[in-house]
C-alpha cells in the first residue's frame, strides 16, 4: 500500500506477500474503493498469555517465569470490518488488543534472538477475543479462544519493526478500555519468536500474538471495537450475536 498525492492507494500482488518471487501486477486502486481482507492466511496462530504484568494482576495471576503459550485455530481469523460473533455458550466475551507478529521465514526452528528477528516478515494488529467465563470454567483455553471470528487481524502488515514506545490501544464505542506500550511486555518479540521456535517449526504466514495489556472488558452486540497500534494502523470490528 502506497501513499499517493492526498490519498492511500492499494497495489495488487501476484501472490502472498512472503512468497518467493512475488511481484506487483501493475493494478492499483484507491484505498476507499476496496474492501480489505485479513492480511495473512496462517497455518497456526500462537498466542502468549499474561505478557503484561498489569493484565496478569487484574486476573489475580502470577507473572509467568517463561512465556505461557496457547493456540487459536486459523478458522477464528476475520479481517478489518469483519463481525465478531458472540456464541450462545458464553455470557462474558471480552476484547484483548495485541501486537501480532507475522513470520516470513521457511522452516524457522531453534532460532536465537538474531535469527528470530530475521524470521519476522512484519507486524499487524490483533484482537484475541475471549469467552472469559468459559476460560474460567474449562480450566484450559481452547474453547474460550477458538470460536469463529475470535481472531480479528489487520488492517495490513507493516514490515518495519514498531517503536518499543509505540502505544497499544483498544476502544469500545470510542471509549478507551486498554492503553499501554509495546515496551511494557514481559517478554519482548525476539524472545517470544525464539522461544516458540524451540517448540514448533514456524512457517511463512504463521502469526504470533504477543499478549494483551490490562483493561480487558466485556463486549456486547452492537459494539464497535477498535484496536490501534502506533506505526501500524487501526483494526475496526463490530459485534453481533452468533448466526
Amino acid at each position: 500500500m502506497d501513499a499517493g498525492p492526498g490519498a492511500l492507494t492499494v497495489a495488487e500482488l501476484s501472490g502472498l506477500p512472503m512468497d518467493v518471487g512475488v511481484r506487483f501486477t501493475g493494478q492499483r486502486w484507491a484505498l476507499a474503493d476496496v474492501r480489505l481482507l485479513t492480511p495473512v492466511f496462517a497455518s497456526k496462530i500462537v498466542c502468549v498469555g499474561r505478557n503484561y504484568a498489569e493484565h496478569a494482576a487484574e486476573h489475580g495471576a502470577e507473572v509467568p517465569k517463561e512465556p505461557l503459550l496457547f493456540l487459536k485455530p486459523s478458522s477464528a481469523v476475520i479481517g478489518p470490518q469483519g463481525v465478531i460473533r458472540l456464541p450462545a455458550q458464553s455470557h462474558q466475551v471480552e476484547h484483548e488488543a495485541e501486537l501480532a507478529v507475522v513470520i516470513g521465514a521457511t522452516g524457522a526452528r531453534r532460532l536465537d534472538r538474531a535469527g528470530a528477528a530475521a524470521a519476522i516478515y512484519g507486524y499487524t494488529c490483533a484482537n484475541d477475543v475471549t469467552a472469559r467465563d468459559l476460560q474460567r470454567s474449562d480450566g484450559q483455553w481452547t474453547r474460550a479462544k477458538g470460536f469463529d471470528s475470535f481472531c480479528p487481524l489487520g488492517p495490513w502488515i507493516v514490515t518495519d519493526a514498531p517503536d518499543p514506545d509505540a502505544e497499544v490501544r483498544c476502544e469500545v464505542n470510542e471509549e478507551v478500555r486498554q492503553l499501554s506500550r509495546i515496551k511494557d511486555m514481559i517478554f519482548d518479540v525476539p524472545t517470544l519468536v525464539s522461544y516458540v521456535s524451540h517448540i514448533m517449526t514456524l512457517l511463512p504466514g504463521d502469526v504470533l500474538l504477543t499478549g494483551t495489556p490490562a483493561g480487558v472488558s466485556p463486549i456486547v452486540a452492537g459494539d464497535t471495537v477498535t484496536v490501534s497500534i502506533e506505526g501500524i494502523g487501526t483494526l475496526v470490528n463490530t459485534v453481533a450475536a452468533m448466526d
